[in-house]
């Protein structure tokens, strides 16, 4: 964990996602989370609240004093690919995302992270423009290609990084994009099936490091990273992150 002790407000912090980083993150920052629901097992020393983070006020209030944003909210899984569920995902990480980055810009805050992910790019076989399977190896394009998946969920993250994008070049904010594969809590580390999750995923405590990375990442606006625990690069480069941000997946994804 890094030297440097952040204040930082976690938006989403009791979802999927938080519940495997938020421990590991408050060992070494302090943590304000707010959250739709309340923590299912609180971790000592963080601060909680039951709240949306479209509340404008509420978010102003509990970003003031803070140094960082970390916006890892999203949709819920269930009802996958229904009208609600896609609607719940596209507000998130559209009109949530800006409302809470401008009322942390209002705070006073001028850093931000948000948990973005590789679905932002099509998965394609090499050399074609067909779209791999869970059970086909294929390849993500380049650390600064752009964004091109088609799927919902993918557009909703998509959407999300051009919001963060705006929010850099509007109001002189650092927004860092991780794009994050399948985080896996260390307990359950390994993955082993599909053969789509064995070769991206990564560790809950290399996506904690890599976040606590992100924090220390300041003046250079807007970025956006590959995070995986594909360290040989099967279907991903990863170097932009090694070279930039100092990150590296302590826990390499088994290969095929």
């Amino acid at each position: 964990m890094s030297q440097h002790s952040r204040r930082v407000l976690v938006i989403g912090g009791c979802g999927v996602v938080g519940r495997i980083v938020v421990p590991i993150l408050a060992a070494g920052h302090h943590l304000t989370v707010l959250d739709l629901k309340p923590p299912a097992d609180p971790v000592p020393g963080v601060g909680y609240h039951t709240g949306d983070a479209r509340d404008a006020d509420l978010t102003r209030e509990l970003a003031t004093g803070a140094d960082s944003l970390i916006y890892m909210a999203m949709g819920p899984v269930q009802g996958w690919n229904t009208p609600p569920t896609v609607r719940s995902h596209l507000e998130v990480a559209v009109s949530g995302l800006y409302l809470a980055l401008r009322a942390a810009h209002e705070a006073g805050v001028r850093h931000a992270v948000y948990t973005s992910s590789m679905s932002v790019f099509r998965y394609l076989i090499p050399g074609t423009q067909r779209e791999a399977s869970r059970d086909e190896i294929g390849r993500f394009p380049g650390d600064d290609a752009r964004p091109d998946a088609r799927d919902f969920y993918g557009l909703a993250k998509r959407l999300g990084e051009e919001v963060c994008r705006s929010a850099a070049a509007e109001w002189d904010m650092d927004v860092v994009c991780l794009r994050l594969a399948f985080p896996t809590p260390d307990t359950e580390w390994p993955p082993v099936d599909p053969l789509f999750h064995r070769l991206i995923a990564t560790s809950g405590s290399d996506v904690a490091a890599a976040l606590d990375a992100a924090l220390n990442y300041r003046g250079h606006g807007f970025a956006a990273f590959n995070i995986s625990g594909d360290l040989d690069g099967h279907t991903m480069s990863l170097a932009k992150a090694r070279e930039q941000l100092g990150w590296t997946p302590a826990h390499a994804a088994p290969g095929p």
